[in-house]
Order: structure tokens, then C-alpha cells, then sequence
């Protein structure tokens, strides 16, 4: 009883010491995102590998990195990840002495109700009996465990099937990406209307009016641009729709520029002529919130929305980080994809 109790007691332990180190080196990642040459680059780096959370994404740059700069990896960049199963799945191992990237799975559990619209009526459901008749069963996240998952170059096998990429030459934009993003705009209710110059904006490249609810977009830019300023509007549209979306202004303009930033990218778009604005500033503004957990539910509220528009949009885009083949949830949190509480001591959302 002794042995098995003391065995329990460690495997606890090596646990939370997975945790902790986990949220030690998400910490130290979000501190480097107060700047904003950083932040844009972990956005890009996001829009590669939307398949996974925005901490995974983190998680995974600086374990490919570290795994680089050993001479473990030949490449600077991941191309694919995916757990030690899933690529024997597709024929393929991991190369000996290929050390894994710590990442985060979701712990989830079986929850029950007979009147789902009451919150408080839920009950977990424990082992034995199954729910009862006629309740609601729905599945919630209650922890996260950590896992592990490598990188294509990690491993040999059968080859990876290529796929295709968008091809654009300077100032085109992906085809289709207008309408797209357009047909969204009218989902949620604007109108779009092309005005003459920035003047006609007081000097902006675009303008979205919540109350008439009508997003502007001067037309004297070369279609690119009106598609990255259609995805920046976006954004604003969607802040508008969420109930969470940001009060301060400044955190407003940098996720919407992130949004457009994110779907340009996740199109093959080079974004070096666009600027994220300072991060700094805005994170540390903001009265009884902690920097990092403010930069750290941008960063997630930024991925949400920039999935929402690629998931709407009937374009090609550029692979998602997932191999070829392999069916991949996304790991987000229950609503908002935002870290709920610091990262350094609590439980961090995926």
C-alpha cells in the first residue's frame, strides 16, 4: 500500500513539474511579445501553424528553436507537428534520439443536465451509469495535461504528399480574398462602400462606423492593400460582435491589425511592410490587469478571430502546420481562446 500510494504521489508530482515548466517557458515567451516586432512575428509564425492554440504555437517555436541551434533540426522553421501515434499514422517514426516539443493537451470531462439552459444544473458525469433520460450531455475542458509532438524533419518514413500554395506576385492579392472577406462583412449586418481617397476617411485607409454600420475602404490602393484593409475592418466587426472584445482602443487597432496581419499570412502574403503597433505601451496601460496575461488574451483573441475569417473564406491558403492526412482538432479554450488567469501560477487555457 505504501509503494503504491508513494508511486502515485510521484507520478502527481512529475506532473506538475511538466506544468510548471511548461508555464515558465510560455511566460518567458509572452514577455519577449512586449515587442512589437516580436508580437508580429509570433502572429506570423501563428498563422503557420493555426492549428494548434496560440501557447502550442509559442511552445512549439521555442522548442524548434532550441532543437536548431543544438543541430538537432536542419531547418530554423517547422513545416509539420504531430504526436509520436499520429505520424505512424502516416508512416512514419520518430528518428532516435529525436527529442519531442513540449506542448498542451486538453484535460476534458462528461458533463450532464435536465435543464441545459440552467448553468448551474450541470453535474459531472462519474463513472458507472450513463446519463439519465433525457439529459444534455456536453464535454468541458477541466485541466491540461502536457504532451508531446515533432517535427516532419524528426522523423523518416513514407514521403509527405505536397500540397498546393498560393503563388502572388507584388501588390496581388489572393484570389477570391476580396469577395471573401466582403461576404463576411455582409454576414454580420455592414454595408461596404469604396470611397474615392483617405481624405474622404480623415486620412485613414479605412473606416468602420458601429452605430450606421457601414465599413469604408478607399479604392485608390492597389488591391492588396484593400485586402489587408478589408481583414484590418474585419477585425473591428467582429470586436463589435463579440461581447469580450477589447474596450481599449489601443488594443482594439492591434488586434485588427493582427487579424489582417494573421489571414494575409495564412495566404502566403509577405507582411514585412506591415507594423504590429508597440505592444509595450498599450499591455502596461491597462489599470489591474497584469502585461502578460493582457498581451497572452490578445494574442488568443487575435487567433480566434483570424480563424473565423479563414475558416469563412473559400480561398487557398497555405497548410496549417497539421500533416497531410491527419484529422487535427484545434485546441481552444470553451469560448474566447483567452488565457483566463497569469500564466505563472495558474492553469494555462489552450
Amino acid at each position: 500500500m505504501y509503494r503504491k500510494s508513494t508511486s502515485g504521489a510521484w507520478k502527481i508530482a512529475a506532473r506538475e513539474a511538466k506544468l510548471d515548466e511548461a508555464r515558465a517557458k510560455l511566460t518567458d515567451a509572452l514577455s519577449a511579445l512586449m515587442n512589437g516586432a516580436e508580437f508580429q512575428r509570433a502572429i506570423e509564425f501563428a498563422a503557420r501553424f493555426r492549428s494548434h492554440s496560440f501557447n502550442n504555437t509559442l511552445l512549439i517555436w521555442l522548442a524548434h528553436s532550441e532543437a536548431y541551434e543544438a543541430g538537432r533540426v536542419a531547418g530554423p522553421t517547422p513545416t509539420y507537428v504531430a504526436g509520436y501515434r499520429q505520424w505512424q499514422s502516416l508512416g512514419r517514426h520518430v528518428i532516435k534520439g529525436q527529442s519531442g516539443y513540449m506542448i498542451l493537451a486538453p484535460v476534458t470531462a462528461k458533463f450532464v443536465s435536465g435543464n441545459p439552459a440552467d448553468p448551474g444544473s450541470w453535474r459531472k458525469l462519474e463513472r458507472g451509469p450513463g446519463p439519465a433520460a433525457g439529459e444534455a450531455v456536453k464535454s468541458r475542458l477541466v485541466n491540461v495535461r502536457t504532451t508531446y509532438v515533432w517535427d516532419v524533419s524528426q522523423t523518416e518514413g513514407d514521403a509527405i504528399p505536397p500540397l498546393p500554395v498560393p503563388r502572388l506576385l507584388g501588390g496581388q492579392a489572393p484570389e477570391g480574398l476580396w469577395d471573401g472577406l466582403a461576404s463576411q462583412v455582409f454576414d454580420h449586418g455592414y454595408r461596404l462602400f469604396q470611397v474615392p481617397d483617405a481624405a474622404t476617411l480623415g486620412g485613414a485607409n479605412g473606416l468602420t462606423n458601429f452605430t450606421t454600420k457601414v465599413v469604408s475602404i478607399r479604392e485608390d490602393m492597389d488591391e492588396l492593400a484593400r485586402c489587408k484593409t478589408l481583414a484590418h475592418e474585419l477585425g473591428h466587426v467582429l470586436q463589435g460582435v463579440n461581447e469580450d472584445g477589447p474596450s481599449h482602443r489601443g488594443i482594439a487597432e492591434v488586434e485588427a491589425e493582427s487579424v489582417a496581419l494573421m489571414t494575409l499570412a495564412a495566404h502566403g502574403v509577405d507582411s514585412s511592410q506591415y507594423t504590429v503597433p508597440y505592444v509595450a505601451g498599450w499591455a502596461h496601460s491597462i489599470e489591474g490587469r497584469d502585461p502578460l496575461e493582457v498581451v497572452a488574451s490578445t494574442a488568443s483573441r487575435v487567433r480566434s478571430m483570424a480563424i473565423q475569417v479563414l475558416d469563412g473564406l473559400d480561398t487557398l491558403q497555405i497548410p496549417d502546420g497539421a500533416p497531410p492526412g491527419l484529422q487535427q482538432e484545434r485546441l481552444v479554450s470553451q469560448s474566447t481562446g483567452a488565457t483566463a488567469a497569469p500564466l505563472s501560477r495558474q492553469a494555462v487555457t489552450l
